[in-house]
C-alpha cells in the first residue's frame, strides 16, 4: 500500500497524541548528567559504591533543574499548591504537627520491618545491607528537614489533609480521619521503602562492572560490544530508577498520586523482585534448566551473533529509553502522572515488551543442552514469565483506568500506537 506522508501528517495533525505528564527534556538532562560522570569515572577508574552514588545524583541533578526552570512543574495545578495564597504558619501549624507525627511514626513502622526482617541484612539477593547503610546515614538529616519542609508546604498547599495528615489524625483519635486515604498513604511509603532499597543495593554492583570493564579489542568481539552496551543501558535503568524512587516531592509535581490498591497488581509485581522472585535460580518459575544462551548456539558464526547482538543491544536500549521517559516520576504500583512521549507513543507498555523480548532471544528456552523435556518446560515456563508481565500489565491499566487522562491516552493508543494497531491487524488476520 502507498504511504503518503502528507496524509500521515495531517490525520497526526487531527488526532494529537495527548500531552504527557513528563517532557522529553528532562529525562535527557538526567542522561546528559549522567554520561559526564561516567566518562569522569572511566577517566579515574572510579568504580566503587561512592562513585555509583555520585553518578545517581549526577542523573537527578539536572532532571530537577529541568523540571524547576524549564518545563516549572512546580506551577503544574497537579500539585496541589497556590503559591499566591501562602497563609500564616500559625493557620497550619496544628496541621503540620499532625502530618509530622503520622510521617514519622510510618518512617518508625519501615524502620522497624527493615530491623526485624532478616531479608534487609542478607545479602543472597542483592546487597540490602548497603541499602540500608544509606538509609542510616541520611535517617538524621531527613527527620530534621522534614520539620521545615512540611511547614513551609503545608502554608502553601490549597489542601494540606493529605494522607500523612490522616495517618498522623487517625492515630492521634482526631476527627476527620479517613481511613482510604490512610490504607493509600500506607501503600505509597510500601512501594517506597520496598522498591529503593532494592534499587541502591543493586546501583555499585552494575556501576562498578560498567566503569572496571576492559575495554581493549571491545570492537573485535562482538559478544563482549554487546554485553557492555548492554551493562550500560542497565546502568542507566537504575540510576532513573533509583533517582524517581526518591523524588517524591509534591513541588516537583513528582508526589504519588495514589498506589496501586489491587492485591493482584502487588502480587504480580512483587513476584518479579527477591526476595519475593519466583524467576530466580531453583525458582518455580525458573526457565533456565539445561539451557545455554546466545553465544553459546551461535558461536560458530560471528555475523549471526554480531546480529543477534545488535538486536539485544537496541531491545535493551529501548527498556533503558522506556525508563529515561519517566524523567523524576518512575517508580512501580503508583500514578504519578500519565506518559505519552517516548517509547510510550508506540505502546502502552514498552518495557515490559521489550524486557521479555530480550529474554527469550538471550536464553533460546526452546533449545537445551540436556534433553528435548527440559527444552518444553523451559519454553512453557518462560511464556508463563510473560504471562506475568501481562498480568503486570493488566493490573497497572486498571489501576491507571480511573484517571481520564490516562483513558484518553488508551484511547489515542488503540487507533494510533504502533504495537497495538500491529496486533489488531495480527488477530484479524488469524480470524
Amino acid at each position: 500500500m502507498y504511504h503518503d506522508p502528507a496524509l500521515a501528517e495531517a490525520a497526526a495533525r487531527a488526532d494529537p497524541r495527548p500531552k504527557s505528564a513528563v517532557s522529553a527534556g528532562v529525562g535527557f538532562a538526567g542522561l546528559a548528567g549522567m554520561t559526564a560522570w561516567i566518562v569522569f569515572a572511566n577517566l579515574h577508574h572510579l568504580d566503587g559504591p561512592y562513585s555509583a552514588l555520585v553518578n545517581v545524583a549526577a542523573c537527578t541533578v539536572p532532571m530537577v533543574l529541568w523540571s524547576v526552570f524549564v518545563d516549572k512543574v512546580h506551577r503544574n495545578p497537579t500539585t496541589g499548591i497556590d503559591w499566591a495564597n501562602v497563609r500564616p504558619w500559625r493557620d497550619t501549624l496544628d496541621i503540620s504537627i499532625t502530618k509530622l507525627t503520622g510521617l514519622w511514626l510510618t518512617w518508625g513502622g519501615i524502620a522497624a520491618i527493615y530491623a526485624i526482617f532478616r531479608v534487609w541484612s542478607d545479602t543472597r539477593f542483592a546487597n540490602f545491607p548497603f541499602a540500608m547503610w544509606c538509609f542510616e546515614m541520611v535517617a538524621p538529616a531527613l527527620f530534621a528537614l522534614s520539620i521545615p519542609y512540611v511547614l513551609w508546604l503545608d502554608r502553601r498547599m490549597a489542601e494540606p489533609r493529605d494522607g500523612a495528615w490522616h495517618m498522623g489524625a487517625l492515630l492521634m483519635g482526631l476527627e476527620g480521619a479517613d481511613k482510604q486515604a490512610v490504607y493509600n498513604h500506607l501503600r505509597s511509603w510500601a512501594v517506597k521503602g520496598f522498591f529503593l532499597a532494592f534499587m541502591l543495593s543493586i546501583v555499585p554492583p552494575g556501576f562498578g562492572d560498567f566503569v572496571a570493564w576492559n575495554t581493549a579489542g571491545l570492537f573485535q568481539n562482538p559478544v563482549a560490544l554487546a554485553n557492555y552496551c548492554i551493562t550500560f543501558m542497565f546502568v542507566i535503568d537504575v540510576a532513573f530508577a533509583t533517582a524517581g524512587y526518591i523524588l517524591t516531592f509534591r513541588p516537583l509535581d513528582s508526589h504519588i498520586r495514589t498506589a496501586n490498591p489491587y492485591a493482584a497488581g502487588w502480587t504480580a509485581a512483587l513476584i518479579c523482585y527477591p526476595p519475593f522472585l519466583l524467576m530466580g535460580d531453583g525458582g518455580p518459575l525458573d526457565y533456565h534448566q539445561g539451557t545455554a544462551d546466545w553465544t553459546y548456539w551461535f558461536a560458530n558464526h560471528p555475523w549471526v551473533l554480531g546480529s543477534i547482538g545488535a538486536a539485544l543491544v537496541a531491545l535493551t536500549a529501548i527498556y533503558a529509553w522506556a525508563t529515561i521517559a519517566f524523567g523524576i516520576r518512575f517508580s512501580n504500583l503508583t500514578h504519578r502522572g500519565i506518559l505519552t512521549h517516548g517509547p510510550y507513543a508506540f505502546s502502552r507498555h514498552p518495557a515490559y515488551l521489550s524486557k521479555n523480548l530480550f529474554w527469550w532471544l538471550s536464553t533460546l528456552p526452546f533449545l537445551a543442552t540436556s534433553s528435548w523435556t527440559d527444552a518444553i518446560r523451559n519454553t512453557v515456563v518462560m511464556a508463563c514469565v510473560s504471562g506475568v508481565y501481562y498480568w503486570r500489565a493488566r493490573t497497572e491499566e486498571r489501576h491507571l483506568g480511573a484517571d481520564p487522562a490516562y483513558q484518553e491516552y488508551d484511547d489515542w493508543m488503540a487507533r494510533n500506537g504502533a504495537i497495538p494497531r500491529f496486533f489488531q491487524r495480527v488477530f484479524k488476520t488469524t480470524r
